[in-house]
């Protein structure tokens, strides 16, 4: 059979478009199903392969599964709970931060997922960067510490940084690693602390007791501000004996009369000057804190029970110059907390204790917060302290005559004044390396010489070449401080340093 190409050509048109179209649709199918091959399947999952969940604290997620869920299972719900919500979803809702385990099963399957919970900083970090736009601040957090990193243009934006992060949650340690430009590598301050103490006295006291004795009367005149004498009855004598107390400062009796004075006339004054220069070293951000001083015992009494005595125990307190400080370096900027205190014994307001005269302190004390570059000082001044006491005492009517009305009084006029400077400077120190350790200072002494090795061999008398031993006195029995060392022209002979 013929067939012409006219009528053949519709006909393989038809075929050729039939063809093409079944070509296009295989590659179109291959195309869709060569990636999933290449996949594998949330139903078949890999051992050991954990997938990682992250949400943050008070929020949820959906996760989706492949295959239907029969029974899910996690480690701890106070961090995380997941309830089933479709056949093939699973809701889970962040509590605490932690990391617990999820499993999900289906009737031939199983999946493993690991829930993160982290703390809600997201709110924290949209804080951050509403307060410091433009500031490259990141914030990640672990289950006890919130870690602020990044770089950020100034110091007080560190600082302040760290202050917002510390008000989100008060039981987190905030981490501050923000870089600053210009920051020092240093993080060890060494605070050089001047306490400088002034105090001056002065002291006034002035009266008069008169006093008679005679075979047929005795007198005296006192203010009782002062010491008088007293009568003592003699049962040999006719006149009675007289007791002095304190003879005070000026002192007259005239025998044959029996008429005398005492005289109570001083003036003091006292000057006291304190300087101490304690250095203290912290890390940045740990508080150090210095005493130079001492403890004084302070007995306390406990009572005991029913039917049972007291007991006395001793507690020192410590007295002194003190100081506390806490360092925090931003950049080339030191922020100090610092708190000098200097305290002394004080017995005049002090107290008895069954026998036992207790002291007490006299204090003074700053607190304050600074912010310094290496090097810089401030000083902690006008801590005055002003006393001024006066005490007077006079007999009626006797007081008010004119003139003699002098010696029927007495005064006592107290002042005193302290004035206390703290002067601090800050610095960044380094460790030294071991060729920068300075000398340590020693005197041209001699030293004991070494305990022998082995017996009771005395030491070498000296010391030659081969001996091992460091040369010796031998009728003083000791040996040079400075070690020996090799002569400088070539010589074998270990040489003394003189």
């Amino acid at each position: 059979m013929i067939v012409s190409f006219r009528e053949t050509q519709p006909a393989i048109a038809r075929i050729a478009a039939g063809i093409c179209l079944t070509a296009a649709l295989t590659s179109g199918v291959s195309a869709q199903t060569a990636p999933a091959a290449g996949q594998p399947q949330a139903s078949q999952q890999l051992p050991g392969q954990v997938e990682r969940v992250v949400l943050t604290a008070g929020r949820s997620t959906v996760l989706r599964t492949e295959f239907e869920i029969v029974r899910i299972a996690v480690t701890n719900p106070a961090i995380a709970d997941a309830v089933v919500v479709q056949p093939r979803e699973i809701l889970v809702d962040g509590k605490a931060p932690g990391t617990i385990s999820l499993i999900v099963w289906s009737n031939t399957d199983r999946k493993h997922y690991d829930l993160v919970v982290e703390p809600p900083i997201t709110t924290l970090q949209q804080q951050l960067r509403a307060l410091f736009p433009g500031e490259d601040i990141r914030v990640s957090a672990t289950d006890e510490a919130i870690i602020l990193s990044g770089a950020v243009s100034s110091n007080g934006v560190s600082l302040r940084a760290a202050e917002i992060a510390q008000a989100t949650s008060s039981k987190v340690k905030v981490i501050n690693m923000l870089q600053l430009p210009g920051g020092q590598e240093s993080q060890q301050v060494m605070l050089q602390v001047r306490f400088a103490e002034v105090n001056r006295r002065a002291l006034t006291e002035l009266g008069v007791n008169f006093f008679v004795n005679r075979d047929n009367a005795v007198g005296r005149t006192t203010t009782q501000q002062f010491a008088a004498p007293g009568f003592e009855k003699n049962e040999n004598s006719p006149r009675d004996d007289l007791v002095f107390s304190d003879f005070l400062n000026l002192f007259f009796f005239q025998r044959d009369h029996g008429v005398g004075a005492v005289v109570k006339a001083l003036q003091s004054r006292g000057f006291f000057q304190s300087l101490a220069e304690p250095n203290l070293i912290a890390y940045n951000g740990e508080e150090a804190s210095f005493l130079a001083g001492g403890e004084i015992p302070i007995p306390v009494v406990q009572g005991g029970g029913v039917g049972s005595s007291n007991s006395v125990t001793i507690v020192y307190k410590e007295f002194g110059i003190r100081l506390n400080f806490r360092p925090v370096i931003a950049g080339d900027v030191i922020r100090l907390k610092v708190r000098p205190e200097v305290s002394t014994l004080d017995f005049g307001n002090g107290v008895t204790l069954q026998g036992f005269r207790i002291p007490a302190l006299s204090t003074r004390r700053a607190e304050t917060n600074v912010e310094l570059r290496d090097g810089q000082s401030f000083a902690i001044a006008g801590l005055l302290d002003n006393l001024t006491q006066e005490d007077s005492a006079a007999i009626p009517v006797l007081s008010k005559i004119p003139i003699i009305g002098n010696f029927f009084k007495s005064k006592a006029d107290r002042a005193e004044r302290t004035e206390l400077m703290v002067l601090i400077t800050p610095r960044l120190v380094r460790a030294l390396e071991p060729d920068e350790v300075p000398p340590l200072p020693t005197l041209p002494r001699r030293f004991l010489p070494a305990p022998p090795v082995g017996g009771d061999k005395p030491p070498a008398k000296s010391g030659g070449s081969g001996s091992g031993q460091e040369p010796s006195d031998s009728k003083t029995g000791f040996v040079d401080g400075p070690a020996a060392r090799p002569d400088p022209k070539g010589g074998g002979a270990p040489k003394s340093k003189q």
